[in-house]
């Protein structure tokens, strides 16, 4: 019995061309919009607002309200509402009183006499609540805390000045009043010694945002700023 090959089944041009042109079509689809690639996009969270000015630099004096429950200061202009910010007052067993005060000095570099930290020689901090009669070991050294853009209230030591406010709304100083960092310089500048400063327990009038989209912050001059106490 004689054999025979069967030739390979003829295919259709138009069938060769259509199946090469979905391939290249699939493989250009997946290049071009990265099908199973995972998702790079880096969403930003949202920043929380620490404050806002609006001086018309008109007249009157600038007063300012402190709120203890509210952890909020307020800015007035001759009566007008002109800003207002959050601000760190002083802890448990550090807590501000109330009262009201003035200004009574100004001074941009300003260091602590009372609190500060302890750091190795390579700069580490061993104990970051120490005070000057606290121990300091071989190779240690005692850093008082800087305190820049300082105004005080008190003869006791009581200010307010730049400084960290880890949790907007909660305490956190020794006793002084920390105000956010790129926005001390303005306020700094909007005061005087004599500026009156009540601190209450009486709640906040103005009601920050809670937050704000990433590059619609509020404008503030900069401060290139330590870290403070």
């Amino acid at each position: 019995m004689v054999g025979y090959i069967l030739p390979p089944p003829m295919v259709h041009f138009s069938q060769l061309l259509s199946n090469t042109l979905c391939v290249g079509l699939l493989s250009f689809a997946s290049l071009s919009c990265g099908v199973g690639e995972p998702n790079t996009r880096v969403t930003r969270k949202p920043q929380k607002i620490m404050h806002q000015w609006y001086d018309d630099g008109g007249p009157g004096a600038v007063t300012i309200h402190i709120s203890l429950v509210d952890q909020i200061a307020e800015y007035k202009r001759g009566g007008r509402n002109i800003g207002w910010c959050y601000v760190a007052t002083g802890k448990e067993g550090h807590g501000t009183a109330p009262g009201s005060y003035k200004i009574t000095e100004k001074i941009v570099d300003k260091y602590s006499n009372r609190y500060g930290w302890v750091e190795d020689e390579f700069g580490n901090v061993v104990n970051g609540d120490a005070k000057p009669s606290s121990p300091v070991g071989e190779g240690e050294t005692y850093v008082p805390a800087p305190m820049p853009f300082w105004m005080r209230l008190t003869s006791y030591g009581i200010g307010m000045h730049a400084g960290v406010i880890p949790k907007p709304g909660e305490t956190a100083s020794h006793g002084c009043i920390r105000l956010p960092k790129d926005f001390v310089p303005i306020l700094f500048d909007s005061v005087v010694v004599g500026t009156t400063v009540v601190i209450s327990n009486r709640p906040a009038e103005q009601r920050p945002m809670r937050q704000i989209e990433p590059g619609t912050m509020p404008v503030s001059r900069p401060a290139n700023l330590p870290q403070v106490y």
